[in-house]
């Protein structure tokens, strides 16, 4: 599948920041349980969304945070 990337440097940036928190929190036990699994599963969807640039959810809204002129 060919998607035209719609996230721009700092989303990605945050994105990969979220999910090295998550993870710390669960290597450090600060999280368990059904929580850890879901946030874990949200930490890999966002590590895997910033590096190919794309974020399926952003589609159906038009939503784009790359800058214009690329």
């Amino acid at each position: 599948m060919n998607f035209k990337p719609n996230m721009g440097t700092l989303d990605k940036a945050v994105r990969v920041l979220i999910a090295l928190a998550i993870a710390v929190m669960y290597f450090l036990q600060m999280i368990s349980g059904w929580l850890a699994i879901v946030l874990l599963l949200f930490a890999g969807i966002f590590i895997v969304t910033s590096f190919i640039s794309f974020c399926p959810l952003y589609l159906p809204f038009g939503i784009s945070t790359r800058p214009k002129n690329r």
